[in-house]
C-alpha cells in the first residue's frame, strides 16, 4: 500500500531548507518594503520642493551600506535608501532624511531589547547571555557579550531615575496597594528594603505608582515616597490603600493623604494571627479566619470574628488580639463594590509580582548594590505590568470617585424618588 514515503522523501527536510531562514527572508523583504514606502512617501511629501534649476529637490541616492540588525528571528542585514537634497549641506533649509523605521544608531530591535531583560530577569547571568541567546536564536551571537548587558544595567539605571521624575498632575488613582520588599545586597552585606506602590487607574488599570529604596519600612522613608508623589502633581489621593499593618506607611498616609481609606491585607494579617497558635491548630484557626473575610455583610464578618474571639481567646489571647486590634481596617472593603473586594482584600498585585524577583535573586545570590537591585526590580514590574489584568466591575469606578455610598458592596441611593 503506498504510504507517501517516496512523495516526502522528494520534498526538501526543515535541514535542507530550515524554518527559521524562511522566516528570516521574510522578515528581511518586509523591512526591505517597508523602507521603500517610507522613502517614498517621504519624497512625496516634498514634492513641491524645487531647486534653482526647477528640478525635484530630495531625489533617491542609492543605498547606505549594509548593517545588521539583531532580530528576535537573528540577525538581519538591511539595506536603508538614502535621499539626497540637492540644496547644499550648509544651507540653513537643507533638509536630512531619518527612517524611524531604522534609526541611524539601532544594532538591536525592540524585541531583542524586551527579550535580554527578561532572560536577565529570569536568572540568566550576564556571562550566560550570549550562549542563552545564540541557543534561542539558533547561532551564536557575537554582538551581545557580557559587557552590553552591563550596559543595559546602566540603561535601567537612567529609565529609572528618569521614570521617578516623570510628570504626575494628570494622573489619577482610586486605590493603592503598598508593601516594602526585602533583598540581600552581595556585594553591601546587608537587606534592602524596597518601597512599592501600584495603583489602579479610573480606567480600572493596574499600573506601577512608586518604587524607592527605604529604610526597613519606616513612617519617614514612606512620607518621602509620598510627597514625592505629591510634588510631581498627584495632588489627589486615592479611594482606599490596602496594606500589611506593620507598615509605617499608614502614618505616613494619614500626613500626605488624610482622606484615603485604610484596608488591612488579609494575608499579612492571617499569618500573623497563625503564628501565634499551635501548628496542630492552625488550618482550623485559618478556616475561622476566612469566614471573616469571606462574609457576604460587615454584620455576618463581625459576627464570624467574634466567634473566633469566643473559640481562641482563652488559650491564646495574643492571637485574639491581633485580628480584633485591627478589625475595622480588614473590613474596609465592605464599603466600596462587591466586584472589587477581591482586589483589594490583599496586596496580592505586588506579593505576585515580586515573587519572580525573588526566584531572580536566589539564583544570582542577590544584586551587587542597592541601586543596582533598584532598576531591576523596576524592569522586572516593567515586564509584568503589561500582564495585570484589570479591576473587575469597572463600571462602579466613576461611582467610587464621586464619593457614592456602599454598604456591604451595593450602593446606596440618596437621591428623592
Amino acid at each position: 500500500m503506498y504510504d507517501g514515503t517516496t512523495e516526502l522523501q522528494a520534498r526538501p527536510t526543515e535541514r535542507e531548507y530550515g524554518l527559521e531562514e524562511v522566516a528570516r527572508e521574510g522578515a528581511r523583504q518586509m523591512l526591505r518594503l517597508a523602507l521603500e514606502a517610507e522613502v517614498t512617501a517621504f519624497l512625496e511629501q516634498h514634492s513641491a520642493l524645487k531647486d534653482e534649476r526647477g528640478r525635484q529637490r530630495l531625489v533617491r541616492n542609492g543605498y547606505l551600506p549594509e548593517r545588521e540588525v539583531l532580530t528576535g528571528l537573528g540577525p538581519l542585514g538591511v539595506q536603508q535608501p538614502r535621499v539626497r537634497d540637492r540644496l547644499p549641506a550648509h544651507d540653513e533649509g537643507h533638509i536630512r532624511f531619518s527612517s524611524a523605521i531604522l534609526p541611524r544608531y539601532l544594532r538591536r530591535s525592540r524585541s531583542m531589547d524586551d527579550l535580554i531583560p527578561w532572560l536577565y530577569l529570569k536568572g540568566i547571568s550576564a556571562a550566560q547571555m550570549q550562549d542563552a541567546l545564540g541557543r534561542l536564536l539558533g547561532e551564536a551571537v557575537e554582538n551581545l557579550s557580557a559587557s552590553v548587558v552591563l550596559r543595559l544595567k546602566e540603561e535601567w539605571v537612567a529609565e529609572l531615575n528618569a521614570w521617578r521624575a516623570r510628570d504626575l498632575s494628570r494622573a489619577e488613582y482610586v486605590y493603592f496597594w503598598a508593601d516594602g520588599i526585602y533583598f540581600n545586597l552581595r556585594l553591601e552585606g546587608e537587606r534592602q528594603c524596597i518601597l512599592v506602590i501600584i495603583g489602579a487607574t479610573a480606567e480600572g488599570k493596574k499600573e506601577l505608582v512608586a518604587i524607592q529604596d527605604g529604610y526597613r519600612e519606616s513612617e519617614q522613608s514612606w512620607y518621602e515616597l509620598l510627597l514625592d508623589l505629591k510634588r510631581r502633581g498627584l495632588a489627589i489621593g486615592p479611594k482606599l490603600a490596602t496594606g500589611d499593618g506593620a507598615l509605617g506607611f499608614w502614618s505616613a498616609l494619614r500626613k500626605a493623604y488624610p482622606g484615603t481609606r485604610e484596608q488591612r491585607c488579609w494575608v499579612h494579617k492571617t499569618a500573623n494571627i497563625l503564628d501565634k497558635v499551635p501548628k496542630g491548630i492552625q488550618e482550623r484557626a485559618k478556616e475561622s479566619l476566612h469566614e471573616v473575610w469571606m462574609a457576604e455583610s460587615r454584620p455576618a464578618a463581625v459576627g464570624a470574628a467574634e466567634a473566633f474571639v469566643q473559640k481562641y481567646a482563652a488559650k491564646y489571647p495574643r492571637a485574639s488580639e491581633c485580628l480584633v486590634k485591627d478589625l475595622d481596617e480588614l473590613l474596609t472593603f465592605y464599603d466600596f463594590p462587591a466586584e472589587h473586594w477581591t482586589h483589594l482584600r490583599t496586596t496580592n498585585p505586588i506579593e505576585s509580582t515580586f515573587a519572580t524577583v525573588r526566584l531572580r535573586h536566589q539564583q544570582t545570590k542577590g544584586s551587587g548594590s542597592r541601586i543596582a537591585c533598584l532598576a531591576m526590580v523596576f524592569k522586572l514590574v516593567q515586564s509584568a505590568e503589561r500582564y495585570w489584568r484589570r479591576l473587575n466591575g469597572i463600571q462602579f469606578l466613576p461611582e467610587v470617585i464621586q464619593g457614592t455610598t456602599f454598604i456591604d458592596g451595593l450602593i446606596i441611593r440618596t437621591d428623592a424618588a
